[in-house]
């Protein structure tokens, strides 16, 4: 099957068809880095970590870009109010962002550019724009003129009387509308020089600029939170399509984390930590639950979905690990045609993942009947769908943690034990043996959960 994704400036899922034949480039909007991120920050991470191990499995070369803004209006706000200095803030918060992607097993980008390393670019693209008269200069502050873009607003659908950018106040703009590519030095702010005085970057400008130096003018595939479409992404096209770059090629853009209904942000309050999130859960379960729903969908959080979602993943993770300690090592094997077909079709991740739990239940079936060579062929499609998915129970990552993997295998045994011999007391309705051994678990912080696969065990987590 072919790839087929939704492009957003289409409005329509479309056969992915990259620019040069076996090379996908991808851009990826990445961190402001003003505070600590929160699920809602790294959300995008994850689903299109998983746009990218999907290319990779299909045998492209994947460049994968991901920016970092490390200057903008927020972050200087913030270090201010905290009394230190800005550069400071910004790193000490990218650092904190590497630790929450690192954590969660997203894959490091193929480059991670910084918007401080790329003024030079950035003056270069605005002289391209006042070259063209897409551009002009007022007060020491650089604008883009947004009439003079006959396609201004193609890709979020704004007619141009109803568009408002935004933004902090400058001085000079012959049109609110017009959005700011370049900010002329306040006192006490970062500045870097231009020919048309000091200042500091735009945000839109920024993206343009790494991107096209990065992948070049023209590449496949811009990523982002569907927060960014108006008017960080419809900036960017009008500054790089103004600049005579062709640009992305197809748009994609995930949906929010909510709680309540309301988009998970800073602003209303209600945000919840990597580090607060890593309490409740491991970080292959979170990762499993903010993967788990298909990237263009909102994503509702509760404590009890997040919980479901983990037990959803210790069914599979149990499968696996059995399999490897009756039968031996599984390898990595292929994905079957129902998962593929499910990735294929727009990275339909729902449909990937009952694909796996199909595939776990017939193991799990194929292992109790003593057939191991079926449930260990079983198993090597399922790591193989998992990893892609970047949850493979196996995977080294998941134990990097500081965790001894010997003494988890061990213990997985022993409490393998205790649960088949509950099992053998409850088959023989003595009650009264297989609540002393669930008690006896429970004081030993061990939580099992009755499933149609059988008890799943798991440390117990204090929120």
């Amino acid at each position: 099957m072919t790839l087929r994704l939704h492009d957003t400036a289409a409005r329509e899922i479309r056969d992915f068809v990259p620019l040069q034949p076996g090379i996908a480039t991808v851009y990826l909007c990445g961190a402001t880095v003003q505070g600590v991120p929160h699920i809602g920050h790294v959300r995008s991470g994850i689903a299109f970590d998983v746009l990218r191990r999907w290319l990779d499995y299909r045998g492209y070369d994947v460049r994968f870009v991901r920016n970092v803004t490390d200057i903008d209006d927020k972050i200087l706000r913030k270090a201010a109010e905290n009394g230190r200095p800005w550069w400071e803030w910004a790193a000490t918060h990218e650092r904190a962002f590497t630790r929450a992607y690192d954590a969660l097993g997203v894959l490091p980008p193929s480059a991670e550019p910084r918007a401080t390393g790329f003024v030079t670019q950035m003056v270069e693209y605005m002289d391209r724009l006042l070259e063209r008269g897409h551009a002009y200069v007022a007060d020491g502050n650089v604008y883009f003129d947004v009439q003079s873009l006959p396609d201004y607003g193609a890709l979020s659908g704004h007619r141009l009387d109803d568009v408002h950018q935004g933004e902090s106040a400058g001085t000079g703009k012959r049109d609110p509308r017009d959005f700011t590519l370049w900010k002329a030095a306040k006192p006490g702010e970062p500045s870097w020089p231009t020919p048309w005085g000091p200042g500091r970057p735009g945000w839109h400008l920024e993206c343009s600029a790494m991107s096209t130096s990065l992948l070049g003018g023209e590449f496949d595939i811009h990523c982002g939170g569907m927060d960014l479409i108006f008017p960080h992404h419809e900036n960017e096209i009008a500054q790089s399509h103004g600049a005579g770059d062709g640009f992305a090629r197809y748009w994609l853009h995930n949906g929010w984390v909510t709680m309540a209904g309301e988009k998970m942000s800073k602003s209303l309050g209600n945000v919840v930590s990597i580090p607060a999130m890593l309490k409740k859960v491991r970080p292959v379960e979170l990762r499993y639950y903010l993967g788990s729903a298909h990237y263009r969908s909102m994503l509702e959080y509760s404590d009890d979905a997040l919980h479901e979602a983990a037990a959803g993943y210790r069914r599979i993770e149990s499968f696996v690990r059995r399999v490897s300690e009756r039968v031996g090592a599984v390898p990595v094997g292929q994905v079957n045609e129902a998962f593929a077909a499910a990735l294929d079709d727009d990275l339909g991740v729902p449909a990937a993942l009952a694909a796996a739990h199909n595939a776990v239940r017939e193991g799990n079936t194929a292992l109790e009947s003593g057939d191991g060579a079926a449930a260990a062929a079983i198993a090597a499609q399922v790591r193989a769908m998992m990893g892609v998915l970047g949850t493979d129970p196996l995977d080294p990552h998941w134990n990097a943690d500081g965790t001894d993997e010997a003494a988890t295998a061990a213990l997985d045994v022993l409490v393998g034990a205790e649960l088949e011999r509950r099992a053998a007391a409850r088959a023989e309705k003595n009650w009264a043996v297989a609540d002393e051994v669930r008690d006896r678990l429970a004081e030993a912080g061990v939580e099992v959960t009755d499933t149609p696969d059988g008890a799943q065990w798991a440390l117990q987590r204090k929120d």
